[in-house]
């Protein structure tokens, strides 16, 4: 126990310095090495929120990760989609930690189409708790955009704390920007690789496959630079749910699980 206590230490020295986790979430992503820039699934909210337009099904979302030798690292997110004429509103809450240190926060977004792009743009409440610190809050602003060049490239970006807001004088928060590559020789294959840069930090290179081994049944891969970090997982959909498993692994924090599902209510009247 001793030991995972000094892990925990030592891995909230690091997040306290980053001055917030990541937010990416979805299994699915983080079996393709987080390359979320150019996926369009319900996890947008959390990656690329300029994806959100492509949902068109009233839509729920949850996922957990676990790192069993983190037990304080654990992350989770849950969300729902409302598709309109207008285009796709997104609700979602993120929490990360435990009650020696933890994260939390709501988004609200909004994502609409125009021709072969989409773009959006979400609002982020966030709150730093620390026991014996207090607690702190800030206001972010995500902006993003997807556009499909053809039926086989797809290009994303999208931009973390635009507005680069501050917890306090000399604590700003991260701010990120994230372009990525989608390609699709075929039905069965799909690779994506992107480029994220925090302005404080080195540029990390995502890299991830999808492989569909038997109708709605697929198989991913992926790889990171800076930090080098493996990752793989499984997944099934169909019409109304869809199930996906990823494992990574880095040799600084060890291994870690996540699950996410997804639940579409309904067929939108817009949908193709």
């Amino acid at each position: 126990m001793k030991y995972y206590t000094l892990g925990g230490l030592l891995c909230l020295n690091i997040i306290v310095r980053a001055q917030s986790v990541s937010t990416i979430m979805g299994a699915r992503a983080a079996s393709m090495g987080n390359a979320s820039a150019a996926l369009n699934d319900e996890a947008a909210l959390f990656n690329n929120v300029g994806a959100m337009a492509e949902i068109r099904n009233t839509s729920s979302f949850f996922s957990c990760e676990a790192r069993p030798a983190l037990p304080g690292a654990n992350r989770m997110a849950a969300g729902i989609y409302l598709p309109t004429k207008f285009g796709t509103g997104g609700f979602g809450v993120f929490r990360f930690g435990d009650d020696l240190y933890n994260e939390q926060v709501l988004s609200a977004g909004f994502s609409n189409k125009f021709g072969i792009a989409s773009l959006g743009a979400k609002v982020n409440y966030i709150q730093y708790h620390a026991e014996s610190f207090g607690t702190k809050n800030a206001v972010s602003i995500n902006f993003g955009g997807l556009a499909r060049i053809t039926p086989q490239i797809s290009i994303g970006a999208y931009i973390v704390n635009i507005n680069q807001s501050k917890i306090s004088e000399d604590e700003r928060l991260p701010t990120k920007l994230t372009a990525g590559l989608g390609f699709k020789p075929d039905s069965h294959f799909f690779i994506a690789t992107e480029v994220e840069k925090d302005l404080d930090y080195d540029a990390t290179w995502r890299l991830g496959a999808e492989y569909v081994i038997h109708k709605k049944v697929f198989v991913r891969t992926g790889f990171n630079l800076n930090p080098s970090v493996g990752y793989a997982g499984l997944g099934i959909k169909n019409k109304r749910l869809s199930f996906d498993y990823a494992l990574s692994f880095s040799h600084a924090l060890g291994l870690a699980h996540q699950g996410s599902a997804a639940y579409r209510l309904g067929r939108h009247k817009n949908e193709e």
